[in-house]
């Protein structure tokens, strides 16, 4: 078997000291004219595992992928895959060139995608999974600005509570309350933390009454969420800074915030839902606020999409722009930033 330093003797002589000179580093710092033909046919050939397959990947022939695999064996020294009449396997020396080879060819073609990707426009579809009852609340002041800005990106919103699968369903990013997203997803924060408040209709608390302490419920109704999953999601409440899970009872199971919202309205019962979801309605006197000093906090809404090292310019603009806006109204809410802002 050949050796490294033979497989390999340019890379080897920049780190010989003996040689390190103006001259030998003009002559051996980049690699030679060829040193890199016919890596990508055996990775293909090697995944494949036959030449047919692979030439057909490759749009070239039988021939043209063998006489490349020969070539770059002869440079190696060595031979990397064992032929029969039937099938193509690996030799150890194939094996070891294989392991090392591939991550580095991904990461030559990410880097020319990622310097690539950086002058293109964003442009095509971009594709958002959210909870419906975030769209009022963060989605629609958002899209609007974002449209304005980005007329050459289409926004398609599926809104469903459905805890969805970004990569299999085809979306390019999602929008939830930051406990529902996956430790390996990217998350950007789009709101602060959230208060988790429970709401009831004039006219039910006229005819039920108001309860006082968490313990309360126990003789309210109260509107139950079903999760994705199947499970019928606890009200959370919290006393002193120590979380209270309540398993409460009422005569309607619903699936989303929206359908809590509408049964708070209609005073069918209790209702707990993030506070911006029922804010206007409680200003407008629609809905009153109970339990307010038992209301816990969620980690607030958050975009999130998967862990890649290449994101499309599409995706990259919604990003900027979502930190953007969401930096600006954290800003307007805040009176000494604008008194900063003016001095």
């Amino acid at each position: 078997m050949a050796s490294s330093a033979g497989m390999y003797p340019t890379l080897l002589a920049l780190f010989d000291k003996s040689s390190y000179s103006a001259r030998t580093v003009k002559q051996n710092y980049t690699i030679q004219r060829g040193t890199l033909d016919g890596v990508e046919v055996f990775l293909r050939v090697a995944e494949r595992r036959g030449f047919r397959a692979a030439a057909a990947d490759l749009g070239v022939t039988p021939s043209a992928v063998s006489q490349a695999v020969r070539a770059l064996e002869a440079r190696l020294g060595i031979a990397l895959f064992t032929r029969t009449t039937r099938s193509v396997g690996l030799t150890e020396a194939g094996q070891r060139f294989l392991e090392r080879a591939r991550p580095a060819f991904q990461e030559i073609f990410a880097a020319g995608e990622a310097a690539s990707v950086l002058g293109a426009k964003p442009s095509g579809l971009l594709r958002l999974a959210v909870p419906r009852a975030v769209v009022p609340v963060v989605l629609r002041p958002l899209l609007a600005s974002f449209c304005a800005a980005y007329p050459d990106v289409s926004v398609e919103i599926a809104a469903s509570e459905e805890l969805v699968d970004l990569a299999r369903d085809g979306f390019d990013a999602g929008i939830r309350l930051g406990e529902f997203i996956a430790s390996n997803m990217v998350a950007v924060r789009l709101t602060p933390p959230l208060r988790l408040i429970v709401v009831g209709s004039p006219s039910y608390l006229a005819s039920a009454g108001r309860p006082r302490t968490p313990a309360d419920l126990a003789s309210h109704a109260c509107v139950r969420v079903r999760r994705s999953a199947g499970v019928l999601a606890n009200w959370r409440l919290q006393d002193g800074g120590h979380p209270i899970d309540l398993v409460v009872s009422g005569p309607l199971i619903v699936h989303d915030y929206s359908s809590t919202l509408d049964a708070a309205l209609a005073g069918v019962a209790l209702a707990q839902m993030p506070e911006p979801i029922a804010r206007e309605h409680v200003t407008a006197g629609q809905l009153e606020e109970v339990l307010g000093k038992y209301a816990p906090s969620t980690l607030g809404v958050f975009l999130y999409f998967p862990d890649r090292k290449q994101v499309s310019p599409k995706l990259r603009a919604f990003i900027e722009h979502a930190r953007t806006f969401a930096a600006s109204r954290e800003r307007a809410k805040d009176p000494r930033r604008r008194q900063k802002r003016k001095s």
